[in-house]
């Protein structure tokens, strides 16, 4: 492939080896682990936390967020431990269907106000929940059309307020920062399948052009290289949380 052609269009043949069933499991366990120095750096969470999250949030109330496709549960911990500096009550659902994810996230220590659950969003769907926040963090590079479809109807039977998939932002510059950046962390699949994840993922306008029929979902970039697609009610029911 010509260098002008290059991440042209999205890669959907390209598989991460973490998704492969017979994957190295040291290997697979190694990765988690590091997820999240590499989510600090480049997912761009933090500022997505004080300019949406957080103003979602009522200091009077316990709040609440579901995190769908959490892996290794870096993400949620964090979000919980940023709550809880700012002197807010939030309880995190954290679902991954993938039992592998299930078990290293709730082999590490427990953290009040957080809970992992081995599910699919729909089963929550047919549960009846509903939660102020709806969160994902790279996970819409993995779903086909009808696995898309379904996270964003789903999202929208789940949430009060908010909604917020992150995701990596395709671009030749992002990959070249990443393959370089993730040097250092030898012995996982991140840098590898890092870099494959870019090749599957969107632009932000293919992710406007993705949601088009859906007038209430807007594309947002976090960060340098992250796209976001936003669901805000919180107008929609007269409460803007905390600011």
């Amino acid at each position: 492939m010509s260098r002008a052609r290059f991440l042209a269009t999205r890669d959907l043949d390209a598989v991460e080896e973490m998704d492969r069933p017979d994957c190295d499991p040291v290997v697979l366990e190694r990765t988690y682990a590091q997820f999240g120095i590499v989510n600090a750096v480049v997912s761009g969470w933090r500022r997505t936390y004080t300019s949406l999250l957080r103003p979602t949030f009522s200091p009077d109330r316990t709040n609440t967020l579901l995190d769908i496709g959490s892996g290794g549960g870096d993400l949620p911990r964090t979000l919980v431990r940023w709550a809880q500096l700012d002197g807010l009550a939030l309880e995190v659902t954290a679902i991954d269907p993938d039992e592998r994810a299930h078990a290293y996230a709730t082999s590490r220590p427990a953290l009040p106000g957080l809970s992992f659950h081995r599910a699919l969003s729909s089963e929550l769907v047919a549960q009846g929940a509903v939660f102020d926040a709806v969160i994902s963090n790279h996970v819409l590079h993995h779903l086909d059309p009808t696995e898309f479809t379904g996270l964003l109807d789903d999202s929208e039977q789940l949430t009060r307020r908010m909604a917020v998939h992150s995701d990596i932002a395709r671009h030749r510059v992002g990959y070249a920062l990443f393959s370089a950046g993730t040097l250092p962390l030898p012995g996982s699949y991140i840098r590898r399948d890092g870099l494959t994840s870019i090749r599957r993922s969107y632009t932000p306008d293919e992710l406007r052009a993705a949601v088009a029929d859906r007038p209430d979902w807007r594309v947002r970039t976090a960060a340098p290289f992250i796209a976001q697609l936003v669901l805000d009610r919180r107008d929609a029911h007269g409460d803007a949380g905390h600011a």
